[in-house]
């Protein structure tokens, strides 16, 4: 009577040259490979009285399959994603260049063109005050607005530098124009802060103001925990959904 081999695998003949080994590191994440190998020496070495039925060998199959499409699903997605920070950025850089609205109350003057805030009044407002003051917390200028023009909604407030302190002649007299409107002093260039205050419903209230601004360039996220940024001056870097209006 004839040896048995107990420790030859009979499905060994049934590959194509060498067994196939697996090289890859897939941080001990199973394959489909592995499962197949896996599934193969299961029937390799099942007891013979006891096979596996059909339905639990279907089982098995159709959990890999799931998990196996669970995967590919990620992998769609994440290039679904790369996708739409591609036509993100696209439509984002027709941006550069254009003057935006983002809640912020630092100024940026050049020394010379004029800069428009914005305050957004949540109800009708009275009494209402406009200060703009340098690095140093100094008030250079403060205008009071009329209550006809501080009504529920948003109000742009233009800048053009001036300051509440009027040019002198050189023989100390206050210097006017040719209409006989003094001549202001013009704020240096340099970073201001404006400030809005009124009365509502009785109480004195803080009016959160905004800034016109121009993009400069846009910062493309990782995909992952940063997404696409917009870079705007004097503003910092801000996101598409932190812009409030875009000027036309």
């Amino acid at each position: 009577m004839s040896k048995v081999d107990n420790t030859t695998n009979p499905l060994d003949g049934m590959y194509w040259g060498d067994k196939p080994t697996t090289t890859e590191n897939n941080n001990g994440a199973l394959t489909q490979s592995d499962f197949f190998a896996l599934l193969t020496q299961q029937l390799a070495y099942q007891d013979p009285t006891k096979p596996v039925e059909n339905d639990q060998m279907i089982a098995q199959m159709t959990n890999f399959t799931m998990a196996d499409g669970i995967s590919s699903l990620n992998t769609n997605f994440k290039d679904f994603a790369t996708t739409m920070n591609s036509s993100q950025a696209l439509q984002a850089s027709s941006l550069v260049g254009q003057y935006v609205l983002v809640k912020s109350d630092d100024i940026v003057f050049d020394g010379k063109n004029e800069i428009v805030a914005s305050a957004n009044f949540p109800e009708n407002a009275t009494n209402v005050k406009v200060q703009i003051k340098n690095a140093e917390g100094v008030v250079i200028r403060s205008v009071s607005l009329p209550d006809k023009d501080t009504v529920a909604g948003r109000l742009q407030l233009p800048w053009d530098g001036t300051t509440d302190t009027q040019v002198l002649n050189e023989d100390g007299t206050p210097k006017v124009d040719d209409k006989g409107n003094p001549v202001m002093e013009l704020a240096p260039k340099g970073v201001y802060t404006i400030s809005v205050e009124g009365s509502i419903a009785g109480k004195n209230e803080a009016i959160v103001t905004s800034i016109y601004a121009p993009v400069t360039s846009i910062t493309l996220g990782n995909g992952t925990t940063q997404g696409l940024l917009l870079n705007v001056y004097g503003q910092g870097q801000k996101k598409l959904s932190d812009i409030e209006e875009i000027a036309t």
